[in-house]
């Protein structure tokens, strides 16, 4: 793959004053101000939304982001949907576009205003991100969904319902502490992992047994951008040149009952063939930002990008591989937990964490020495799934 990133921008994330429309604006006008081009350059912009019609009655976006330069007037703008993946769509359009030879710079935008709705509203529109017949229609919402994995992952290793809250609490509480260190993160929180545990049940109600309120990523408004160009053309433009070096999308049927609900089975496949296409191993990885909406899709990336054997995710929690000063640090910004998961724009979110850190410029806590990173992207549960492969170039 031939494309690098040579300028990034991210919002913060949490429940903001701004509107959907000032958060395009703002990290459109930001990442333009980053990157090495002008408005004028961008041959097309990629917009990542999964409802800016369900969340903002505005469903018709991309045009919106002529305002952030008027430079942007008569450039293509098209909106990207893959549910909580639509980011990582928008990224692989552009790659593709940027490959083709279509167009030379690209803009790439994830956004999404989520709390302008209340707790029911936001639940009946993600909920249309799964199988509507025979889910959302019947009352599965997404914390329920996530649910069917923790049972099926419980059932198969045969794990008591303590020795599974346990393993999701350590999760929790460590993004909840990575946290700490991202200016722009919406949860950040010291705490141990008994701690959660201990929590009175009122305090951390159960959502859909077994995963309980802190099991949960929140409800966020938040943007990030990109701009995209191809590498040599990068290499022209900027002394440290971060490449993506791989993209693979994989698409499993809708219906969670169709597939397992004890692994990603899909998620396997795109890393598997993103490492292949890297060259690389999940030996050369140096961390990694993977999706956890919820704290057991966390524990499902463990054992898809292949850093445990299935059914043996839990013990990199407890030899440390997953920490910061650990073997290959997972969700160093606090990941969806605690950063943050603005849908749409998780996955340009991702593709900027990952991008910074490379850059020795990261948001949040810096991986020494880092070269090569992956983000895990997944939409709906887990229907749709990304692997990209980010590599800094010597």
């Amino acid at each position: 793959m031939s494309v690098s990133v040579i300028g990034t921008y991210h919002s913060k994330v949490g429940n903001l004053d701004k509107d959907l429309y000032e958060l395009i604006e703002e990290v459109g006008q930001g990442v333009l101000e980053d990157a090495p081009v002008e408005a004028a350059d961008i041959g097309q912009v990629f917009v990542g939304n999964y409802s800016s019609g369900g969340f903002n009655n505005q469903e018709h976006l991309a045009p919106y982001t002529v305002n952030i330069d008027p430079d942007l007037r008569f450039t293509p703008a098209t909106k990207f949907e893959n549910a909580c993946a639509s980011g990582s769509a928008a990224i692989e359009a552009a790659v593709d576009a940027l490959e083709a030879g279509k167009i030379d710079y690209a803009l790439v935008l994830g956004a999404e205003k989520m709390t302008s709705l209340d707790t029911k509203g936001v639940t009946k529109t993600l909920g249309m991100a799964s199988y509507w017949p025979t889910e959302g229609s019947e009352g599965m919402t997404f914390p329920g969904l996530f649910a069917e994995f923790a049972k099926g992952y419980r059932e198969r290793y045969d794990l008591s319902d303590e020795e599974l809250s346990e393993i999701l609490a350590k999760i929790a509480a460590k993004n909840y502490n990575n946290a700490l260190a991202n200016p722009l993160a919406q949860m950040p929180m010291d705490c141990t992992y008994q701690d959660i545990l201990d929590l009175p049940d009122e305090k951390n109600p159960v959502v859909a047994p077994p995963l309980r309120l802190n099991d949960c990523s929140l409800v966020s408004d938040g943007a990030a951008a990109l701009v995209l160009t191809r590498t040599e053309e990068a290499k022209g433009l900027t002394d440290e040149v971060v490449e993506i070096s791989s993209l693979v999308h994989t698409t499993d049927y809708l219906e969670i009952a169709k597939r397992s609900n004890s692994e990603f089975v899909a998620g396997k496949k795109a890393v598997e063939q993103a490492y292949q296409e890297a060259g690389i191993t999940v030996d050369d990885l140096d961390f990694a930002e993977v999706h956890d909406c919820f704290t057991i899709a966390e524990l499902l990336a463990y054992e898809t990008l292949g850093l445990a054997d299935d059914g043996e995710g839990a013990k990199l929690l407890d030899d440390g591989t997953v920490d910061l000063d650990g073997e290959l640090p997972i969700n160093a910004s606090g990941g969806l937990k605690a950063k943050g998961h603005p849908v749409g724009a998780t996955g340009v979110s991702m593709a900027v964490l990952a991008a910074r850190q490379l850059l020795n410029n990261s948001i949040g806590n810096q991986i020494e020495g880092a070269e090569t990173g992956m983000t895990f992207n997944i939409g709906g549960s887990a229907a749709s799934n990304y692997a990209l492969v980010f590599k800094k170039l010597k």
